[in-house]
């Protein structure tokens, strides 16, 4: 039986992993097989150049075009292709924290109109899909949280190697990119058909819990 993959995206603080590790391990309750992909995959030599990137060697956010930061994420993408490839074939059950999806949001949301951000998604679906040729989700779920949110939620995160200390990495400390990447995770989101899973009810945050079960209502879609 040829496997699943499936991405859980979305906004900086929406609790990507948290929501991850839960998909997980709820899957393992139910007798499946499943691997875990996470992306970027800090420490590991593919990363490198993402890791410089975020921590600002290279200038902001803005400064490092769409293309140019892109290609940092597929190079460290393609490092693991093919072992969520053998995975599938295996009849697993993959499941990635971010993935080409996260390109998709915080690149696209530096371009102004919609005709450069459609030939952007063209060229790095050419890029990821054609040339690198990582594989394919069957699903990617996007959790959204308000850009207000953001900040506050990522400053919560424990110590993260790549940032050397610092609690946010370029696109975190940015207020006016994680709104842009907020509204290119829904342009996306509406382009590609991606679920998007809103983590707030009456603009208050819902509990892990309560979104967990919003991502498995979706996944067990898929997975029957």
């Amino acid at each position: 039986m040829k496997g699943k993959f499936i991405v859980i995206d979305g906004t900086d603080g929406s609790g990507k992993a948290t929501q991850t590790s839960k998909l997980v391990e709820h899957l393992k309750k139910e007798g499946l097989q499943v691997r875990v992909a996470d992306f970027p995959q800090y420490g590991l030599k593919s990363a490198g150049m993402v890791e410089d990137y975020l921590n600002g060697k290279f200038g902001t956010a803005d400064e490092v075009t769409p293309k140019q930061a892109s290609i940092f994420y597929a190079i460290d993408r393609y490092a693991a292709a093919k072992k969520i490839k053998k995975w599938i074939s295996e009849g697993k059950i993959v499941i990635a924290n971010r993935y080409t999806s996260s390109n998709m949001g915080h690149q696209t949301c530096k371009l102004k109109s919609k005709q450069e951000m459609n030939e952007f998604l063209e060229w790095l679906e050419e890029l990821e899909f054609n040339i690198f040729k990582i594989p394919k989700p069957d699903m990617t779920l996007i959790l959204y949280i308000p850009p207000s949110k953001n900040q506050e939620l990522v400053d919560q995160k424990g110590h993260r190697k790549y940032l050397n200390g610092e609690k946010r990495d370029i696109h975190e400390a940015d207020l006016n990119h994680l709104r842009n990447a907020s509204e290119a995770y829904k342009y996306c989101a509406k382009k590609y058909n991606w679920p998007i899973i809103d983590c707030t009810k009456n603009e208050k945050l819902m509990s892990i819990e309560e979104v967990h079960e919003l991502v498995w209502n979706k996944i067990k879609e898929i997975i029957k």
